[in-house]
């Protein structure tokens, strides 16, 4: 296809955003919060306004809250908020703090007067139980505290790596954590933000070339060379060994400052599991919970005609996704006093 017919030029020159965040993407802040002695934490995804938001769930084994409001066919168009959460079903309790906390600043539905608004704040969680940190909470996970004091920190800058929801994150048998990266492309800024938890393994077979190096961009995740890249069939490499299921799960939130309809959001959505794909193998596997929310902040305008522009914005939201697993785990360090191994670990 000629891509001048459709509106767009033979060559365009894309570059990350200025922070190589997810917000580049204008109207987003992110917060995180952690417990450094549970090795666990909480990514929260605030958009300055409602924004409308969709959903892809891929892995065997997903834990998730409200993520049956985001169909198309439902009342649900828009959210206040996307919580991400290690602590596996206790995880889910962050939504709960970053639900109060919303609503004590009036963000939400207004359902009566008088009653206190609904905030809508999807969350999907990562199961990190088994890390060894100190889960004897009893009746008193953190998760509730963690999802306030996430939304509390909530900004334009934030830490990747070891943080957040992937404080307590390994991916395969490398420590794993928070990545994130966008990309411009013309008028349009798309960004992605990883919590990798995953089964299957993210670096090539017997060297430290991310998978995803084909689409790295300058050399945010250490620039080192995909070539040779080669897989067996039956060799996955730094994969988890022995896992149970439901043990491993990757989070990705996309979000692009285009306008996009509650339908539009799920096909990016289905489109950006690809960089999960891109990034990991094997992938979307029974132990894995694999989850990407999509979110538009609406300030842009979908081009025409609208189905290759969509199927553009996709592919960037796929490309972006890839790019942050890898970061993620490229910045992760060891929890203080393990000899858990990290990406730069690796002998080069």
């Amino acid at each position: 296809m000629d891509n001048r017919r459709c509106g767009m030029p033979r060559r365009v020159v894309m570059i990350p955003g200025a922070r190589n965040l997810i917000t580049d993407v204008p109207g987003l802040a992110v917060g995180q919060a952690e417990d450094t002695r549970v090795r666990t934490g909480v990514t929260v995804i605030l958009p300055d306004a409602p924004a409308v938001a969709a959903v892809d769930v891929r892995g065997g084994g997903p834990g998730t809250r409200e993520t049956d409001a985001l169909a198309a066919d439902t009342l649900v168009e828009t959210v206040d908020a996307i919580v991400l959460a290690g602590g596996s079903v206790y995880g889910l309790a962050a939504a709960d703090g970053v639900t109060a906390w919303l609503g004590a600043r009036g963000r939400g539905f207004g359902l009566a007067p008088g009653a206190p608004p609904a905030p809508i704040a999807p969350a999907a969680i990562l199961y990190d139980l088994g890390n060894g940190g100190e889960k004897g909470w009893g009746l008193d996970p953190p998760y509730r505290a963690l999802g306030i004091a996430a939304a509390v920190a909530a900004g334009p800058d934030f830490v990747l790596g070891t943080a957040g929801a992937g404080a307590g994150a390994m991916a395969g048998s490398l420590k794993g954590g928070v990545g994130s990266a966008s990309i411009v492309h013309l008028d349009w800024t798309v960004g992605a933000l990883a919590a990798v938890n995953s089964f299957g393994s993210v670096v090539a077979l017997g060297g430290r070339a991310f998978w995803a190096a084909p689409f790295e961009i300058g050399a945010e995740f250490g620039g080192v060379p995909p070539d040779p890249i080669h897989a067996a069939p039956d060799d996955w490499g730094l994969a988890k060994r022995g896992p149970a299921p439901r043990t491993s799960t990757t989070l990705a939130v996309v979000a692009t400052d285009v306008r996009l309809t509650p339908a539009e959001a799920r096909r990016v959505a289905v489109m950006a599991q690809d960089g999960l794909a891109r990034a990991i193998r094997p992938v979307h596997t029974p132990f894995d919970g694999d989850v990407v929310f999509v979110l538009s902040t609406g300030r842009r305008r979908l081009a025409e005609p609208k189905a290759f522009s969509l199927t553009v914005l996709g592919a960037l939201a796929a490309d972006c996704v890839a790019r942050a697993v890898a970061r993620g785990v490229y910045e992760a360090t060891a929890w203080p006093g393990t000899d858990v191994t990290t990406w730069r670990d690796l002998n080069p």
